[in-house]
This record gives structure tokens, C-alpha cells and sequence, in this order.
């Protein structure tokens, strides 16, 4: 019974050997010694069988960290399988220390299943900077101030982009210049002041009286222009050809809508004109005034006072002013666009210089 118990225990004990033996935990450091502010980097290496959970400490870990000693980084670990079912796992720490001293650094604990697996310690030696302990009096004067290298793979782009502005430029000034050669197209909307149809009648009855054309020896000439103002009057004023119709044609056509005593004394003013221009019928100066009065009086009756005074004038522009009305336009956004861009590209520049010089 006993040698049955020694045996499990045995094997019991081998089986755990060999599940040891297959997880390992290595630590190195890449330099055993380094002067104050640089840095050395210490890797771990595990080895374990695949399909095992594996926690490695980050570098926030207080186990990591040891007085004097920083860790300022970390990678991310790297993993290789290999072909006996077996992981290896890499990661490298970043250390760095500024006070002279010989550190010991603990073995790093890793994580594999819940189990604690330990590395090896280690040792950083952190030296000063030697100093001329002999000639502390002898102090060296400050180096002179050192020309950096022109390196024309920072220039070159900006060197283009200024040639860019330049050509920008020399553009928009071409524009600028071409919209003062070519003279904008000004089409100005004149308001004219519109006399009504009587208005103008009335004015030019004036004018006969004016130069006593009813006493005058020529009453052809006084009853022409009497009658040539009624007609350009009627024609105004009712929208038919006044000026080329015979008296009995006007008379007829206002007998639509006119009042029969006014158009009575409208016809004997035509009759008595036609007598003196035609027949050369001479009449007294009495009815002449009487002619006179009636012309006023009908042109006073049948006057239209609710028309515009005012008359707008809209200029005509030519197809070709039309085109370069466009053409100004295009011109302007042009140059617009062409500036703003400009002004973007020269501030770019000016500010890499200024970037590169500083």
C-alpha cells in the first residue's frame, strides 16, 4: 500500500515538473549601465503553450518602479508562435534615471492562467557626467552660434507656391486693367415729364394766338394750323389717324360717343377750313375768334386729365452690350476669387517662412 502511495506521489510530482518546465520568464536589460538622463530598455520574454492567458504588468506597475528608476514607456507585446505548441510572447520596457547610484531592479511577476511566474532581478548602474574635478576655477566660454544646413527639400515648396502668388498677381492685375480699358455699359432709366395731349394742343393754340394769325391776311395758313392741331389733338387723344382722314371722316368717327352740339360746332370749323383752304372762301375776323373759341372749347370738353404725366424711358442695349455687361461680370468674380486665393497662399507662406526661421 505505501509503495502505491510513493508512486502516485511521484508521478503526481513529475507532472507538475513538466507543466513548470513548459512556462519560462525571461529578463534582460540591453545595457548594463548608462549615463544620467538616457535610457535602457529592458525586455521580457515568455514562453508558454498555446491557448494559456498571459497578464504582463504595464508600466504604471509599482512592482516595475523602484526609487530612482523611471519607466517611461512601453510596446505593445509582440507574439510568435512556434511548431512545438509552444507561444513566445516579447515586451520591452523604456527606462531612464537622473540620479548616480547602482539600482536594483526586481524580477518582473507575470500572469499565466492566474498563476505567478517570476523573471530574474537585475542591476542598472546610472553614472554622471565626469567632471574636471582637478580645474574647477577653468571655465570654457560659450561655442559660437552655429549656421544650420540649407536643406532646399523645406524651401522648395514654398519657393513654388510664391512663384503661385506671383502669377496670381500678375493676373489679377491683368483683369483689373481690362475692366478699365473695357468702359461699364451704364443704362440709365430717364424719367420725362409727359404732356398731356390737350397740354400740348393748348400750347400750340397759344403759339397761333401769340402771332395774331386771326387777323392776319393769310387765313389759308391760320386755319392749317388750326385744323392740324385739332386733328394731332383727336389722333392723341382718341387713338385713330386723325391727320389722315377728310372732315367728314373725323366727324363721322367721333359721332360714336360725342356730344352732338360740341361736334355741330367741330363741323362748321372744318367746313369753314376746307372753304378758305380749298374754295379760297374769305371770312370775317369775327368768326375766325369764333372758330378759335370753339377749337378751345371742344378740346376743354373732351380732354382726358387721368393720364400719366410722367413717362419712363427704358434704354435699349444691343446684344453686344448685353455681352459685355456678362463679360464685366465674369471679369469681377474673377478677380475677386483670384484675390482671395492670393492673400490665402501669400499668408501660408509668410507663416512657414517665419516657422522655418524661427
Amino acid at each position: 500500500m505505501m509503495k502505491r502511495i510513493a508512486f502516485v506521489l511521484y508521478i503526481m510530482m513529475c507532472t507538475a515538473v513538466s507543466a513548470v518546465a513548459q512556462v519560462s520568464v525571461e529578463q534582460s536589460l540591453d545595457s548594463l549601465q548608462i549615463l544620467i538622463g538616457q535610457q535602457a530598455h529592458m525586455t521580457v520574454d515568455v514562453t508558454m503553450e498555446k491557448g494559456q492567458k498571459l497578464v504582463m504588468p504595464n508600466a504604471k506597475d509599482s512592482s516595475i518602479l523602484v526609487p530612482g528608476i523611471e519607466v517611461t514607456g512601453e510596446n505593445d507585446a509582440d507574439t510568435m508562435d512556434s511548431d512545438d505548441n509552444m507561444v513566445h510572447v516579447r515586451k520591452v520596457y523604456t527606462l531612464t534615471s537622473f540620479d548616480e547610484n547602482l539600482y536594483y531592479l526586481p524580477p518582473i511577476e507575470v500572469k499565466i492562467d492566474n498563476k505567478t511566474y517570476k523573471g530574474k532581478s537585475l542591476a542598472l548602474k546610472v553614472l554622471t557626467v565626469p567632471v574636471d574635478t582637478l580645474h574647477p576655477d577653468q571655465f570654457y566660454p560659450p561655442k559660437g552660434v552655429q549656421d544650420s544646413p540649407f536643406s532646399w527639400e523645406e524651401w522648395s515648396s514654398l519657393f513654388l507656391l510664391s512663384l503661385l502668388v506671383l502669377l496670381l498677381l500678375f493676373v489679377c492685375l491683368y483683369l483689373v486693367i481690362r475692366l478699365k480699358e473695357n468702359k461699364p455699359i451704364i443704362a440709365n432709366v430717364r424719367i420725362v415729364k409727359n404732356l398731356l395731349p390737350h397740354q400740348r394742343a393748348m400750347k400750340r393754340i397759344e403759339k397761333i394766338k401769340s402771332e395774331n394769325l386771326t387777323s392776319s391776311g393769310d387765313q389759308k395758313e391760320y386755319y392749317t394750323r388750326l385744323t392740324d392741331t385739332i386733328r394731332t389733338y383727336i389722333e392723341e387723344r382718341y387713338g385713330f389717324s386723325a391727320m389722315e382722314m377728310t372732315s367728314s371722316e373725323i366727324i363721322e368717327q367721333l359721332q360714336k360717343n360725342g356730344d352732338e352740339e360740341m361736334i355741330a360746332e367741330l363741323t362748321s370749323l372744318f367746313t369753314t377750313a376746307d372753304l378758305v383752304k380749298f374754295a379760297k372762301h374769305h371770312v370775317q375776323i369775327n368768326e375766325n375768334d369764333m372758330n378759335l373759341v370753339n377749337a378751345v372749347d371742344f378740346i376743354n370738353k373732351t380732354k382726358n386729365e387721368n393720364e400719366e404725366a410722367v413717362k419712363i424711358v427704358k434704354p435699349k442695349i444691343s446684344e453686344e452690350d448685353k455681352r459685355n455687361i456678362k463679360s464685366r461680370k465674369y471679369i469681377k468674380a474673377s478677380v475677386v476669387i483670384i484675390g482671395i486665393a492670393g492673400v490665402l497662399l501669400l499668408a501660408y507662406v509668410v507663416y512657414n517662412i517665419y516657422d522655418l526661421l524661427s
